[in-house]
């Protein structure tokens, strides 16, 4: 399925509109990789563990919008705008969100 961040896909026509979709995941935080990460960010470089984790919730986050676009029958989901946030006590948790609007193309 086509998804894109913009309003229109160039060079093609949209020709019906299916409403907002959305997709979700939420990620509790692993003491392990919060040890990790800190030694990580005092002794620099990349916090690798948080970055996968980040990329997992996005995938995840993506297949499930894709899904319900998919039932709706929609063939692209345009204007995909992706968030993320921590969530629960101290910022325990983090959750990713992606919505955007699904639509028939021709």
């Amino acid at each position: 399925m086509l998804t894109t961040t913009t309003n229109t896909i160039e060079g093609r026509r949209i020709s019906q509109y299916f409403g907002i979709v959305s997709g979700e995941a939420i990620y509790g935080a692993n003491i392990f990789r919060d040890i990790f990460a800190g030694v990580r960010d005092i002794v620099g470089g990349r916090a690798n563990a948080y970055e996968r984790v980040l990329k997992d919730g996005r995938n995840k986050a993506m297949e499930d919008m894709i899904k319900e676009a998919q039932l709706l029958g929609a063939n692209a989901v345009i204007g995909v705008d992706i968030d993320y946030e921590s969530l629960g006590a101290k910022g325990s948790m983090l959750m990713v969100s992606l919505t955007g609007t699904a639509v028939r193309l021709e």
